[in-house]
């Protein structure tokens, strides 16, 4: 999520309005959906496309809640349409901040609502001194255009739609800010913003480095629910070293045709992910979802093997040897762990969401 700064800079900028030319609708039928039991390894794996190198360094903080620079008007002619993959790479997944936005002074924008209600761009330069020291507070007051309180059995945790923080909280600890959360789905927050999001936080966690970090929700005309997010991120510090990436984050939800015009919406109970893995499909006419007995296993390591891990004892996160966040991790933060993967966790540790260990 997104919290307000108070950069001293204080550039007004344009508002985004940027759109999709395409349909009103789009039917993202016949897709096969995970329950809950299966997201943490649908997010490892996209995390893992989206990961890249860590690295150090420190900063301090400035708060502001100024209009955000606007981004470059996104050409929609290039984003293909929804195949079955949360997201998919821009600009050959480059990141498009200027030399000039590039700072290691910690700070976050958000963008001046547009004339119907409608999020812009928001920015920030994330840093842990920025990071929240609490846990996040309700945000239910905030109904975002295109808002509905709508349910499917099939869909995880129920609600088709979440009050997505376009900065997640996890990042600079903005809670309820109308300017930074927009109408979107499930699997737009969970599957495709939240293992860029994850990957940033413990990227800055681990290097007290500071990430670039900008997300643009996309409006095609004047519709009330985004078709998707833009997100940019970028290390500064090592200059893309460790985080470096340009994607678009579909706002659909397998199994379910949204009306971006009003948020209205229609579900059939079938869904199908696009995964070359540990596939789990749900099918009923009564939209209820049904368990697949050969899905909800993990691959890696079993709780009862005896496993080597390697523990970073800041984050409280394991992985395996060959986890490429091992390679920039601080020595002193450093441990090695022979035994039971159940035992790490019973002792609080939580597995890394890029090796899934």
């Amino acid at each position: 999520m997104l919290s307000g700064c108070d950069d001293t800079g204080n550039t007004d900028s344009e508002k985004v309005t940027t759109t999709i030319e395409n349909n009103e609708q789009t039917s993202v039928s016949n897709q096969n959906i995970s329950e809950t039991t299966q997201q943490e390894s649908k997010i490892s794996e996209t995390t893992a496309k989206a990961e890249s190198k860590v690295s150090s360094n420190s900063s301090k903080k400035s708060k502001s809640t100024n209009n955000a620079k606007n981004t470059k008007s996104i050409k929609t002619t290039k984003i293909p349409a929804y195949n079955g993959n949360a997201y998919v790479e821009l600009n050959n997944n480059e990141p498009e901040f200027t030399s000039k936005e590039i700072t290691a002074k910690s700070f976050e924008k958000y963008g001046s609502l547009d004339k119907l209600g409608r999020c812009t761009v928001c920015v920030a330069s994330v840093g842990r001194d920025i990071m929240p020291t609490e846990k996040r507070g309700e945000i239910g007051m905030i109904k975002p255009t295109g808002w509905h309180t709508v349910k499917y059995d099939f869909v995880d945790g129920k609600y088709l739609y979440n009050r997505c923080h376009l900065i997640g909280y996890q990042l600079t600890g903005e809670n309820a800010n109308e300017k930074n959360l927009i109408t979107g789905t499930r699997y737009l927050n969970v599957i495709g913003m939240l293992p860029f999001e994850d990957m940033v936080a413990d990227y800055v966690k681990e290097t007290s480095n500071h990430v670039m970090y900008r997300v643009t929700p996309v409006f095609e005309g004047n519709n009330l629910v985004a078709k998707g997010v833009k997100m940019e991120g970028y290390s500064v510090e090592d200059k893309g070293e460790g985080i470096s990436f340009n994607v678009f984050c579909y706002n659909v939800q397998p199994g379910v045709t949204i009306n971006y015009a009003t948020g209205d919406s229609d579900g059939n109970g079938k869904t199908e992910y696009n995964s070359n893995s540990n596939n789990r499909q749900t099918a009923s006419s009564s939209n209820k979802s049904t368990k697949n007995s050969n899905s909800n296993k993990n691959t890696n390591s079993s709780s009862s093997t005896t496993t080597e891990y390697i523990l970073n004892m800041n984050t409280h996160k394991f992985h395996t040897p060959s986890c490429r966040s091992v390679k920039q991790m601080s020595n002193s933060n450093k441990g090695v762990y022979k035994g039971k993967r159940q035992d790490l966790i019973d002792q609080g540790y939580e597995p890394c969401k890029i090796c899934n260990p």
